[in-house]
């Protein structure tokens, strides 16, 4: 094979080749097995890269290209193509490393090869893996002529390519090449390549591209130099929110809802509590009343007035005048009872109840064991209250009528100005007129009002038997809340690696931020850990440095990283990690913050 790959003879490097594609599609297959095939893999790809990508044709792309000229470059191509395979094992990977055609055959590839042409994609593609093999023992020296520079042209394709990837071989290729620390002095802050992983890193669903990006951006940041110089780069604080955001955009999904619920004992109250009062005779049951003969219209008015309760009591004289209060203007029809009769009557109609006297500095004369009668009105919105609340008439069906009703008071009015007597109403005397139209302030709307789906039909209370309505509600205890149930999430997974970089890049560039706060005092044989004394930096490059051995450009950059975490701390509150050393870095930026 090795001979057949190196005759010349068209059907002789076809077999080879073909052969080889099928013996290196085997993982345990080693070049040092077939001495000689890793010399003749080299000879096409080396003549297509040096002298046959010249022969290509704008034309070519439209028609065909010459049988022969085809026909080379496929097998330059499955060349490339065995080669890439091989290195996978990684005998094959050392013994191509230490080759003397890889090197020429890289550099050759990456200058001479246009990578906007169609035709040279693939081949630059394989040429790229394979330098990937040897960049990170590949040191660049810092003199060195343009073509023995690999660094130039991989930057050029990185940020001027439109091919997908192109741009992520590009960018591995680099962040493997300056994964070497000799490699470092090559880093820039405005570099082609950097200018590119931060152009498309806001693309999180495209993980290889992000996480090529993501790779070359920590291979700047891991400098010490190259952060604080980051510091200062325009698009460092848009950098830091993209990258927040990928925490919490890659966190979804990786959580578990938890919820903890910690309301005690609710006391509530009805919002709109009943009126209670006590019952008053109505005209047909006082009718029905002054017909009869006493002492049984003296029972029956009892029975409606009174109520049996064990533990109730009104007084003797109560009694009696509620009694003459309500018969003595109908005397004339019926005699009235004497005061003793009426109280020795309440024993016959309730029997549990007896007239007694309780002894102590005044005596008092009481009825136990009855009550007034209780009236609930749960809707007092259209009760008359003229006459300062004293208007006997029962509540009405609505406004209109309670209206109507207040103009019957207002009727037998004759004088110029008259006061307004509903309930406390404070108002001048006004018109008659006026007054007709003032009363219709203080009548109720037929609709209530609508209350918001939220609120709630009761009112909560601060304790169980703190009185309500009160006098100043605005005054009382706040309540406990009606609900105390806490929703937290635990992230039950670890992130995916993308995010652990992106962590990473944060938190050198928060360290980077916050290093003059984090300057001390040394603690040596020459210092004594005296407050305040520091050892004198030099100057490099005669630029002045403060105290802390800061120069003026660092100081700036600080205040930027600065002012760019402030800005990104909402969304660093919102970052859970599930491993608590990682979570204790957000925690360290937030509370520094």
């Amino acid at each position: 094979m090795a001979l057949s790959i190196r005759s010349g003879i068209d059907s002789e490097v076809s077999w080879a080749l073909e052969r080889l594609c099928r013996l290196f599609h085997n993982d345990g297959f080693l070049f040092n097995s077939l001495p000689g095939v890793i010399d003749g893999l080299f000879d096409w790809p080396e003549w297509y890269i040096n002298e046959g990508y010249k022969q290509a044709q704008d034309y070519d792309l439209i028609f065909s290209s010459p049988p022969d000229q085809t026909l080379h470059l496929r097998y330059a191509l499955e060349s490339l193509f065995i080669i890439r395979n091989a290195i996978l094992v990684e005998q094959n990977a050392h013994d191509l490393a230490s080759h003397s055609h890889t090197v020429p055959l890289i550099l050759n590839a990456l200058h001479n090869l246009d990578h906007t042409k169609d035709e040279n994609v693939e081949m630059l593609l394989d040429i790229i893996e394979i330098f990937n093999v040897v960049a990170s023992r590949w040191v660049v020296q810092p003199r060195i002529p343009e073509r023995s520079n690999p660094i130039p042209p991989l930057l050029r394709i990185a940020g001027q390519s439109t091919n997908r990837t192109m741009i992520i071989a590009a960018l591995t290729a680099l962040t493997a090449l300056f994964s070497n620390p000799a490699n470092s002095i090559h880093l820039t802050s405005d570099s082609a390549s950097l200018r590119a992983s931060v152009r498309y890193l806001p693309l999180f669903v495209d993980k290889p591209l992000l996480d090529a990006c993501l790779n070359h951006l920590y291979s700047h940041i891991s400098h010490q130099a190259m952060a604080r110089s980051f510091l200062l780069h325009p698009e460092m604080p848009a950098v830091l929110r993209v990258l927040t955001s990928l925490l919490l955009h890659e966190q979804l999904g990786l959580e578990k809802t938890y919820s903890l619920d910690k309301t005690g004992t609710i006391h509530t109250a009805p919002a709109s509590s009943p009126t209670v009062r006590d019952h008053e005779l109505t005209k047909e049951e006082l009718e029905d009343l002054i017909t009869k003969p006493e002492p049984q219209r003296c029972y029956d008015w009892m029975k409606t007035m009174f109520v049996s309760k064990q533990d109730g009591e009104l007084t003797q004289v109560d009694f009696w005048n509620l009694y003459k209060d309500c018969f003595t203007q109908y005397a004339d029809q019926h005699a009235l009872l004497v005061a003793s009769d009426v109280i020795k009557n309440v024993t016959h109609v309730f029997p549990q109840a007896q007239a007694m006297v309780l002894q102590g500095p005044s005596p008092r004369f009481i009825v136990r064991g009855v009550d007034r009668r209780k009236v609930t009105n749960a809707n007092e919105r259209y009760r008359c209250q003229w006459d300062r609340s004293q208007c006997p008439a029962q509540p009405l069906s609505s406004p209109s009528e309670l209206y109507e009703h207040v103009l019957e008071h207002l009727a037998p009015v004759e004088t110029n100005e008259f006061p307004c007597l509903w309930a406390s109403c404070p108002r001048p005397p006004l018109s008659k007129h006026a007054l007709c139209a003032h009363v219709l302030t203080h009548l109720s709307n037929s609709q209530p009002t609508q209350k918001h789906p939220s609120q709630s039909d009761t009112i909560t209370l601060p304790s169980e038997n703190y009185p309500f309505p009160t006098d100043t509600p605005t005054s009382r205890p706040p309540p406990p809340p009606r609900s105390t149930t806490i929703t937290y999430q635990v992230p039950v997974v670890d992130p995916p690696s993308t995010s652990l970089t992106a962590l990473l890049i944060i938190r050198i560039l928060f360290r980077t931020s916050f290093a003059s706060a984090d300057a001390a005092p040394r603690v040596d044989a020459d210092h004594f850990g005296f407050p305040g004394v520091l050892e004198d930096p030099e100057e490099p490059d005669g630029t002045e440095v403060d105290d802390q051995g800061f120069t003026a450009d660092e100081r700036e950059g600080e205040r930027r990283g600065r002012k760019a975490f402030v800005g990104i701390r909402k969304l660093l509150e919102d970052v859970r990690i599930r491993d608590e050393a990682l979570m204790g870095w957000v925690s360290e930026m937030i509370d520094e913050v």
